[in-house]
């Protein structure tokens, strides 16, 4: 989500190429956006909150000279939005603009704070800073002291640095799910975190790999291993008009989306969890022992998609908390007179935190006396505003009305608030919840696998684009993956689809069963696994076309479908979300194929704002 610029050179201003640069980078979304140029005395730091038409008006009252700068547009996942922790940060002579989660913080805070510095920010970020400066105390050149700073960052990391007492060149590094791009030009060089920030300038661009360093100077971009072996790459020239730069390269938003879900995940995860930790960090979200057992009951409520992550959400909260769970769509929630009193929590899901159903049934929370607890992806929006307290999904924008990086992550939060609810309840062990934490921490790497099918779900998409109707079968936490998938592919094809529990197909879903009837079947390692298959063979029998959505390793069930997609397990409850990547993906291509407008389906609209 954040934006990072970064020049070089001596036909610009640094500053209007920054600003320049960020602008076209806003899509992505922030809250603070700032700027550090070297005005040939020292590196001038300008930050604001908000807009960057604050910055903007900032600079131009009172403006920067200079060719060489960083800068940054920031949506916050550590410490709240604020100047104070908004980029670049600067530690001595070191600025530094850095996207990603550095997982081992609070190790690194303390090593700082007991060399006798003081750090500034509620950041990880400034930390980066302070490491290099103090390497460069120590002796060591820019290029090799972040180099060394870099060794003692566990986490992911796309970041630039500037240094007063070298302030010819940027340094560049990488590792993790961020991106890195070096364009080149005339006697200039270009540092950005997407390739439209810095079209207008040059076409020719480099992208930094994981593991590697990247120095900036007007003679050019240097690119070394971590080793510090040099590496040779040729520039790729990049002939993408500027709507196509927006996407990052693929066709369409959706696709997009649906790939930026790893790197969506890791940040919703953040710092909130780490190995080892005996409790839930969630921004502020306090839930002691006592608020804790006077719950009795959470009533979540939500529309679409969000309705289908709170499904999701009924058995995290009561198998991690055992806290009983009502799930509500938020349209009905007022008018069938629940029954709520201080005893009870309200989580609203929002994408967009302004669905008008969702802050309605918000609002009887809220006057009931129950807690609010909201899960939302936009800062300050009005639900995040009327809540008691918000857990926010860092998403980033989503442009495509279908949701799909939204969900994932919406997904993800409920697990971490059925954790932090878990270990208040007393129900999680320390061992437990180091259980929960580690597949939390392998679910970004996994969805990276997952998404590698993507290949061969096209190739399945075309048997069946032609189908006029499709059945989604699932049992247990796999049933509302099961709705969400035939909600995707209904929303952007237009093709007929239900999604139905599995258990359930013989009530009636079974008279529709014929040898034209796709049914997607999510058949993966689970308590309820020879159930499912039981109900796949059901359909077999009367000659639907199966497609299997099966665990890794799981050979048998080849024999029982037409197609099957693999997936890898991550425990009992986050393969969940490992389930939906392969039904977007399905959806997606289906949609192509028959030729739909996939990110702006006929009559519907991202943020429903009328009852």
């Amino acid at each position: 989500m954040c934006g990072i610029v970064g020049y070089v050179g001596r036909d610009h201003r640094a500053m209007d190429v920054l600003i320049d640069g960020l602008r076209r980078l806003e899509y992505r979304g922030y809250d603070s956006a700032g700027v550090a140029i070297y005005d040939g005395h020292g590196i001038s730091v300008r930050r604001a909150l908000g807009k960057l038409a604050a910055l903007e008006n900032m600079l131009r009252d009172d403006p920067v000279p200079g060719q060489v700068g960083i800068g940054h547009t920031r949506w916050a996942t550590h410490g709240k939005p604020s100047e104070r922790n908004a980029h670049p940060h600067r530690a001595g002579d070191v600025v530094i603009v850095h996207n990603g989660i550095i997982e081992n913080y609070r190790e690194l805070r303390a090593a700082i704070e007991a060399a006798g510095r003081s750090v500034e920010s509620e950041t990880d970020s400034e930390l980066v800073a302070h490491l290099v400066d103090m390497e460069l105390a120590g002796g060591l050149g820019m290029l090799d002291a972040v180099r060394a700073a870099c060794r003692r960052l566990v986490g992911s990391y796309a970041l630039g640095a500037l240094s007063a007492t070298d302030p010819s060149r940027i340094v560049a590094a990488k590792n993790g799910g961020s991106p890195i791009i070096l364009g080149l030009g005339e006697k200039e060089a270009f540092l950005a975190s997407d390739i439209p920030a810095i079209l207008p300038y040059t076409r020719q661009m480099l992208f930094l790999e994981d593991g590697e360093f990247a120095v900036l100077t007007r003679d050019g971009v240097e690119i070394s291993e971590a080793a510090g072996g040099r590496v040779d790459r040729a520039p790729r020239p990049i002939q993408w008009d500027p709507v196509s730069a927006e996407k990052g390269g693929y066709d369409r938003f959706m696709q997009k989306e649906i790939f930026e879900q790893p790197r969506a995940v890791l940040d919703t995860i953040g710092t909130r969890v780490h190995e080892g930790d005996t409790d839930v960090a969630l921004d502020g979200i306090e839930i002691d022992e006592a608020s804790a057992s006077s719950l009795d009951r959470l009533f979540l409520v939500a529309c679409g998609t969000a309705y289908y992550s709170c499904m999701v959400g009924k058995y995290l909260y009561e198998q991690i908390a055992g806290l009983p769970a009502e799930v509500d769509l938020a349209s009905e929630f007022r008018y069938r007179s629940p029954i709520l009193d201080q005893r009870c929590a309200v989580v609203p899901v929002s994408q967009s935190g302004e669905t008008a159903d969702t802050l309605a049934a918000l609002r009887l929370g809220r006057e009931s006396g129950a807690r609010v607890i909201s899960i939302c992806n936009v800062r300050e929006a009005t639900i995040a505003r009327e809540s008691d307290d918000v857990l926010y999904t860092h998403a980033g924008p989503e442009i495509g009305v279908a949701s799909t990086k939204a969900f994932t992550t919406q997904v993800v939060a409920h697990y971490l608030l059925a954790l932090k609810l878990g270990v208040a309840r007393g129900r999680l062990s320390e061992a437990r919840l180091g259980e929960h934490v580690r597949d939390l921490m392998r679910l970004p790497r996994l969805v990276e696998q997952v998404l590698q099918l993507d290949g061969a779900i096209h190739a399945i998409a075309q048997k069946y684009f032609h189908a006029t109707n499709f059945l989604f079968l699932g049992r247990g936490i796999m049933y509302p993956i099961a709705l969400e998938g035939a909600l995707k592919l209904k929303e952007i094809s237009y093709i007929h689809a239900e999604g139905y529990a599995a258990g359930e197909m013989k009530h009636g879903p079974v008279a529709l069963i014929d040898e034209n009837m796709p049914v997607l079947v999510i058949a993966n390692r689970s308590p309820v696994y020879e159930k499912v298959v039981s109900n796949l063979e059901q359909v077999r029998s009367r000659d639907g076309q199966v497609i299997a959505l099966a665990s890794e390793g799981d050979e048998e069930i080849g024999e029982k479908a037409n197609d099957v997609i693999r997936i890898p397990d991550c425990g009992e409850y986050l393969t969940s979300i490992l389930a939906t990547v392969p039904l977007q993906l399905l959806a997606y291509h289906i949609a192509v194929l028959k030729g739909t407008d996939v990110d702006q389906p006929r009559n519907l609209a991202k943020s429903v704002t009328v009852e």
